[in-house]
């Protein structure tokens, strides 16, 4: 029986198995949900096992535990190395969803649920990969799998069991698979991710709420200053103002981005999706290269004063915003960070006080295109689609891809299958069963490839 073969039958198997995990509301960053976090790392652990490792065990860290496991076959073989996480983003607001998140759902061919791509439905398709490879005894290389569950909060555990643990992660190619393809008739390989660093400031005015009729004029509003402040970090024409955030910034040749321009994109169809007018972004680039290679600052959430029914005439005590910048090739995350806490420093007036502080941050990471994973990806898709996948840039940061490049010297292939109508972060998130399916098939067709080009060189 081929790999493809034991994939058809059992489809449903496969399917079924993804439900019970989606299931699981392992949301790292409530601590309300830490038993269910460690109930994912079980399961993923069991299935681990059941699909035929040779050990696989819970690495406890100071947060969530990373699930560790291996088959090694023959130590002349090359090593894959599978990265992948099992946390999720809150499901917040709930309200919004069609259905519950943590009841995952099938409909026109999609999983409906928090974590049905990101990255629960990717990740489990290696497992998958490696079961039908174990079951049809086609399987060429040594595998390692790491699934962690901090991915959603910043990865900080994960970094020091790296750099602890260097020898029993050694491998030759590290497959990720939370990116995306361009769509289902143009596959693509991420060759590039932008970094992160994310803060949330705080805006501290009078000492309590006050009447907005008796002080309003006379005393700073923090929800207005926070604003103003926001609103001042960038232009008219797209760009952020603050003093040297664009020195470290990779610029394209012309050539190159010419190169990029060639990937399909329709720029109505994308407005249409999102229910909007026109695009925004800074000026002279296209959506594409505005999400792939030029950083941006975006507040991701932002609160003070009264929010609740009917009306209530305050002027706020405090005002908070959480920000994020996505940052591209050669940007510091830790550098950014500190220029952003400068700016809110010497810009707030002595009206208030304003406090700033660091959340996560990440690397910005780009990939080679011709190593010998990179190779193998192209033959796997090509195999599997029939068409030879584009190499693209995301706009999305997987902070880890920059660590295991900087500490294991291994390069990462993101071997993702996700589109961005798959609305991860949000709600109503959901994974087609047909990237599901294909994405097993890809990664299975991958390790025969991986070996046979690793042979050669």
């Amino acid at each position: 029986m081929t790999t493809l073969e034991y994939l058809n039958d059992h489809k449903d198997k496969f399917l079924n198995e993804l439900l019970d995990l989606l299931r699981i509301p392992s949301v790292s960053a409530d601590k309300k949900f830490d038993g269910d976090v460690r109930n994912a790392a079980m399961f993923v652990k069991d299935q681990l096992i059941a699909a035929g490792v040779d050990y696989a065990e819970l690495c406890e860290t100071k947060g969530h535990p990373i699930v560790y496991a291996e088959k090694i076959i023959d130590s002349t073989f090359p090593t894959v190395l599978v990265y992948g996480h099992y946390d999720v983003q809150p499901a917040d607001p709930y309200e919004l969803w069609d259905h519950p998140p943590f009841e995952p759902i099938v409909k026109n061919d999609r999983i409906y649920a928090r974590g049905a791509c990101d990255d629960k439905g990717q990740m489990y398709m290696h497992v998958k990969a490696f079961e039908a490879m174990i079951e049809t005894n086609t399987l060429t290389c040594n595998v390692k799998f790491m699934i962690e569950g901090e991915e959603e909060v910043g990865s900080d555990n994960l970094e020091a069991f790296i750099k602890e643990e260097k020898q029993k992660l050694l491998a030759d190619v590290i497959l990720i698979s939370d990116t995306s393809i361009i769509n289902n008739d143009t596959p693509s390989i991420t060759v590039g991710l932008r970094g992160l660093s994310y803060l949330e400031v705080e805006v501290t005015g009078p000492n309590k709420d006050l009447h907005s009729g008796v002080y309003g004029g006379a005393i700073a509003n923090p929800i207005n200053i926070l604003t103003k402040l926001i609103a001042d970090m960038q232009d008219e024409e797209g760009r952020i103002t603050l003093p040297g955030f664009y020195d470290d910034v990779l610029e394209y040749s012309e050539a190159q981005r010419a190169e990029m321009a060639k990937a399909p994109f329709d720029l109505d169809h994308y407005k249409k999706e999102l229910n909007i007018e026109e695009v925004k972004g800074e000026k002279g680039f296209s959506t594409i290269e505005r999400v792939g290679i030029r950083p941006c600052l975006d507040v991701n959430g932002i609160w003070g004063g009264y929010t609740g029914p009917g009306s209530k005439t305050v002027l706020p005590s405090k005002a908070f915003a959480k920000i994020s910048t996505r940052l591209v090739s050669n940007q510091n995350s830790g550098k950014i960070t500190q220029m952003i806490i400068k700016y809110f420093e010497e810009n707030a007036p002595k009206s208030v006080k304003v406090k700033v502080t660091p959340h996560h941050g990440g690397t910005p990471a780009v990939v080679s295109t011709h190593s010998n994973g990179y190779q193998a990806a192209s033959k796997a898709f090509e195999q599997s689609w029939g068409k030879t996948p584009i190499p693209t840039m995301e706009g999305g940061s997987i902070p880890i891809v920059a660590l295991f490049m900087q500490e294991l010297k291994i390069e990462p292939i993101l071997l993702g299958f996700g589109l961005d109508s798959d609305d991860i972060h949000s709600p109503n998130e959901s994974y087609g069963l047909f990237n599901y399916y294909k994405g097993i098939e890809t990664i299975a067709y991958f390790y025969g490839h991986f070996s046979q080009i690793s042979k050669k060189s």
